[in-house]
């Protein structure tokens, strides 16, 4: 089978005649040789150089996988094998990317992470719509008193001591002379001590102005003690009332009213010009020094008659008496 590789189509032909005839002689066989000789030996050369050349390649792999040289210094290759062997090639190109493999099995659940920082504060939103009233609170307490009331407590010099009442003056009762035909038909209370705004005499004739008197000593006047006295009196201020009232011929408030003082109701006399009425309180006091009987504007004790007014209950021979309430 080899001789078959080897020889030449001829000469391999011939032989296999000479091998079927039976002719195995000595001189045909050299004669075959003779012929042979020549590519016998380059086929030779190329099998021995095949054989080396898988030899070398096993050899190749022991030396990579030992990393040890050898005494060639080339991994044990034969130097002729050096000759024929040529450069190694370039890298190759990548691949493709391969198709996703099937998703594994889902892994445990990891821990709880720590809690965030807080955020920062957004930005206001717009204004909602208008909600329903809520229910009613209970009251809050009283807030500072405004307003107030202010009355003048003839016969006096003080307030009355009720709470939240103030003086605001005390002075004397003054008007117009009780006999002219004109000036004011009120009293005044005149302060103490009066301011003036030019210190120039006016004109002497006018409106004068007089100190008033009680005219309470006959007929046995409730006030008999103090006749021909100057009255006094004295402006009061109560800061926790809006309203005041002096009610005559009564010496209690109506419900809900405060009682300020009470005392008798006088004015002028009925002869005389005529004047407002006013409430004098029942314990009157007087200005010091001043009994000198001088006139002047004039407060008399008044009685009810019984022309249009009911007797009883109202009585013609009693003072009339009043009150100032407040509320």
């Amino acid at each position: 089978m080899l001789s078959a590789l080897l020889l030449p189509t001829g000469l391999s032909r011939r032989y296999k005649r000479a091998e079927l005839r039976g002719c195995n002689t000595t001189s045909e066989k050299k004669r075959v040789t003779r012929n042979m000789k020549k590519p016998v030996n380059a086929v030779i050369v190329l099998l021995f150089i095949c054989a080396a050349t898988i030899a070398e390649g096993g050899t190749t792999s022991r030396v990579e996988r030992n990393s040890e040289p050898t005494e060639t210094g080339n991994g044990g290759a034969p130097p002729y094998l050096e000759i024929l062997r040529g450069r190694d090639g370039e890298d190759g190109r990548d691949g493709r990317d391969g198709e996703d493999g099937v998703p594994g099995p889902a892994g445990q659940v990891g821990k709880d992470g720590k809690d965030g920082r807080d955020g920062r504060d957004g930005k206001d939103g717009e204004l909602g719509e208008k909600g329903d009233p809520g229910l009613l609170g209970p009251p809050g307490p009283p807030g500072p008193s405004s307003g107030g009331v202010v009355y003048t407590r003839w016969g006096r010099t003080t307030c009355p001591n009720t709470p939240g009442t103030e003086l605001v003056y005390a002075g004397r009762a003054g008007g117009s002379y009780y006999n002219h035909k004109g000036g004011a038909a009120n009293y005044l209370c005149l302060p103490e001590s009066p301011d003036y705004l030019s210190s120039t005499p006016g004109h002497p004739i006018g409106s004068p102005v007089y100190g008033a008197e009680y005219e309470s000593g006959w007929r046995n006047a409730s006030l008999a003690s103090v006749n021909d006295h100057n009255v006094p009196c004295a402006v009061c201020c109560t800061t926790t009332k809006v309203m005041v009232l002096m009610l005559p011929a009564k010496t209690q408030c109506p419900p809900s009213w405060t009682l300020e003082y009470n005392g008798y109701l006088m004015t002028a006399h009925y002869t005389q010009h005529r004047t407002a009425f006013e409430c004098v309180d029942k314990d009157p006091e007087c200005v010091p020094g001043s009994a000198g009987d001088e006139n002047g504007a004039l407060f008399y004790h008044t009685e009810a008659t019984c022309t249009g007014l009911p007797c009883p209950p109202y009585d013609s021979s009693k003072e009339l008496t009043c009150i100032v309430c407040t509320k």
